[in-house]
């Protein structure tokens, strides 16, 4: 569907030119898609909030804006606090003020990783270092603030800019062989996949927290693994622990995120690559 009552939705994506929100504005829904990266709309801002949603007048703002380097976030916990949280209650606030809808992309890192099964959207969170809490407080403050919202968390998400497939590619082109963590275990998802079921979701109207993944699960070493396979590159690929790479933010061993809540269902994870993989140069 691409309207919701008969009506083209105004839409406001913040960090719209990231991996996820840059997808939405490529988007052909019958909608109008108002993206805005974080040099023209700071989330931590409220003037600048104010002033977007009096330009763009948006029915539903789709925050992607976020800190995201998790290693990044354990050296310098107030910016991912101001950014991941503090932001995301000033977006929240204008929202609810104008009566505006909100989806807000988060994470599978809310989540510590010990469970050694799915994390369903009723598990109780329990984040392992400061870019999970950061996020986890930008969740629970549309909670508090707001009931016309979406919270969708995901994970390992790649699409266009830097991201893991990406790098994988380019080590590939001086090394010949590449060590890989095989002790974290979650579902890949491309963004392109990711932006067309969050429409879906929205056109659907069910207000609420959802886990949105491409089906299946893997190490980030049998990523590796399949990535090169696809490509038919030889770099040969060497499972490692973890502990090996002495990271300043702790990992989930296992965050693989299941879905009862939406009637949304992606692809596999192997299908969405290979096609990712022929739409970028490597």
């Amino acid at each position: 569907m691409n309207k919701r009552g008969g009506n083209i939705l105004r839409v406001l994506v913040t960090g719209a030119d990231g991996q996820l929100g840059s997808e939405f504005v490529k988007l052909k829904s019958g909608h109008d898609f108002y993206g805005f990266n974080k040099q023209s709309l700071d989330i931590t801002k409220p003037e600048s909030i104010k002033e977007c949603f009096e330009r763009v007048q948006p029915n539903i703002v789709i925050n992607c804006a976020a800190y995201t380097n998790v290693d990044g976030c354990e050296s310098n916990p107030d910016k991912a606090y101001e950014i991941n949280a503090k932001g995301v209650g000033l977006l929240a606030g204008e929202c609810l003020k104008r009566n505006c809808e909100l989806v807000h992309i988060s994470t599978d890192y809310v989540f510590a990783g010990d469970k050694k099964q799915e994390y369903f959207e009723f598990d109780t969170p329990n984040p392992l270092n400061v870019y999970g809490n950061s996020k986890l407080a930008g969740e629970e403050i549309i909670k508090t603030v707001m009931k016309k919202y979406y919270i969708v968390r995901t994970s390992w998400l790649y699409g266009q800019g830097k991201n893991f497939v990406k790098t994988m590619l380019e080590l590939s082109k001086s090394r010949e062989s590449i060590e890989v963590v095989n002790d974290q275990i979650g579902s890949p998802t491309y963004a392109y996949d990711l932006a067309i079921a969050i429409m879906d979701l929205i056109s659907a109207g069910e207000y609420g927290f959802y886990h949105i993944t491409n089906a299946g699960y893997c190490s980030w070493y049998e990523l590796a693994c399949k990535i090169f396979e696809i490509k038919n590159t030889k770099t040969k690929v060497i499972p490692i622990d973890t502990k090996k790479l002495n990271r300043p933010a702790k990992r989930p061993g296992f965050s693989v995120l299941g879905n009862i809540k939406s009637k949304v269902k992606l692809r596999s994870w192997e299908e969405a690559l290979k096609e990712y993989l022929m739409t970028i140069q490597y």
